[in-house]
């Protein structure tokens, strides 16, 4: 965690312009304050003194060539390269956002992407003072509620995601909950692509669902936390969420980017369950070196937003990210914002996880604060799918007792299955 003034907030980024860097990025803080493209009548010397931002440090970097992003406005001034590169920190007044998430957004991003001054440009971190941090939400839940709520003191949580996507009813997806369940689960999640369908309405999903987890519960003592997707209307969630609660569930699942601020900031005051915060579409954000918004500010936001998990994507996996980013992705989650405050999140790692991914993560973590969810690596398993739970849980106890997998695979022949099957495939 750095530190920043109590009354300002910090945002760094990472700017490409065929000109000055010191010039552009005064250009941002005035864009992003009090000023504009020329100074104004009321913009005495007070008002900028009280509102303006400011340029808090400026690091040059190499420059390139050609530019990353195409820019009609330098290319009617003639500008050509070299385009040079820098990360701009710039500290802005919190009095100027107040208590307003939508309204910080904008403040640290916003009109930024389209300044005729830049050929690239993303939003990298974002620091806040503690105060400003404990005025908006904490997570109702996080790594501690989590815990209690599916009753796991130890390890990761073990999950796994309704397969196939869409398409089962609602007392297949029951019966399907059913059989994971008894396979020794801790979590299940829906797909993001599933929240209301015609063929599986949550009215009807909820109930069968949850009446299958009860049965679980009631035989065994062990609840399952299953995080319904209730992505959809602002007043559609909440009565969702309402509808789990009342039948015993624990969690909701919301695709945040599609849902904005707003709506999830609404959900997280009128309910109690975990939210499971699902990122899909991040990608739009971040895969460009030099537009968008990086992850780190990216959960910040969401952060404030009372989200108790967010999804990092999974080492080895199947999507671009490289591993150096889910790392740092399921570091940032488990990093308090400020002191004073345990807001951390659970990171949940999927996309390709199977027993064999379970070293890499706990080496590049360190810890066992996280959601693993294999999908086709409990599905899959050619024992069925408690011998994938088990595999799972097999190669962590391994790991963290520092015994090497294929060493641990000759004691147990679920570990052994899942290596001879997933890992000639991967």
């Amino acid at each position: 965690m750095a530190s920043v003034a109590s009354d300002r907030l910090e945002a760094s980024y990472l700017i490409e312009t065929p000109l000055d860097p010191t010039d552009v990025a005064d250009v941002m803080a005035g864009e992003q304050s009090c000023g504009t493209f020329t100074r104004v009548e009321g913009e005495t010397d007070a008002l900028r003194e009280r509102a303006r931002a400011i340029v808090a440090a400026i690091e040059e970097l190499p420059s390139a060539e050609t530019p990353s992003l195409p820019n009609a406005w330098l290319s009617r001034k003639g500008a050509h390269g070299p385009y040079r590169r820098a990360r701009v920190t710039i500290s802005f007044p919190c009095a100027n956002v107040g208590a307003n998430l939508a309204t910080l957004a904008s403040i640290v991003a916003g009109n930024l992407y389209d300044l005729g001054e830049i050929t690239g440009l993303k939003l990298d971190t974002i620091t806040l003072p503690a105060a400003y941090r404990m005025r908006f939400a904490l997570p109702k839940q996080g790594i501690a509620g989590t815990r209690d709520l599916t009753g796991v003191g130890q390890g990761p949580l073990v999950g796994s995601i309704i397969k196939p996507n869409v398409g089962l009813s609602a007392e297949e997806t029951a019966a399907l909950v059913g059989r994971l369940c008894a396979a020794g689960i801790d979590f299940i999640k829906d797909d993001e692509i599933s929240a209301d369908p015609e063929h599986a309405p949550l009215a009807q999903r909820i109930p069968a669902v949850m009446a299958a987890v009860k049965r679980h519960q009631d035989a065994t003592g062990k609840h399952v936390m299953i995080a319904f997707n209730i992505t959809g209307e602002t007043d559609a969630m909440r009565r969702h969420a309402d509808l789990i609660a009342r039948h015993g569930g624990s969690c909701a699942m919301v695709s945040l980017n599609w849902c904005g601020f707003s709506a999830v900031e609404t959900l997280r005051r009128s309910t109690d369950l975990a939210l499971h915060g699902h990122r899909n579409g991040f990608g739009a954000f971040s895969r460009h070196p030099l537009l968008g918004i990086s992850f780190q500010a990216y959960q910040t936001l969401w952060r404030l937003a009372g989200v108790d998990h967010m999804h990092v994507h999974g080492l080895r996996g199947k999507f671009a990210q490289a591993d150096e980013e889910v790392i740092s992705s399921a570091k940032d989650c488990v990093t308090p914002l400020t002191a004073g405050a345990d807001d951390r999140v659970m990171p949940a790692f999927s996309s390709g996880q199977w027993a064999g991914t379970a070293p890499a993560t706990f080496d590049a973590t360190g810890h066992t604060d996280l959601l693993f969810m294999a999908g086709g690596g409990i599905m899959a398993h050619p024992g069925g799918p408690a011998a994938g739970v088990a595999s799972i849980r097999q190669a962590w106890d391994a790991v963290t007792a520092g015994i090497p997998l294929d060493q641990a695979a000759r004691g147990h022949a679920e570990l052994r299955q899942a290596i001879e099957m997933f890992g000639k495939a991967k």
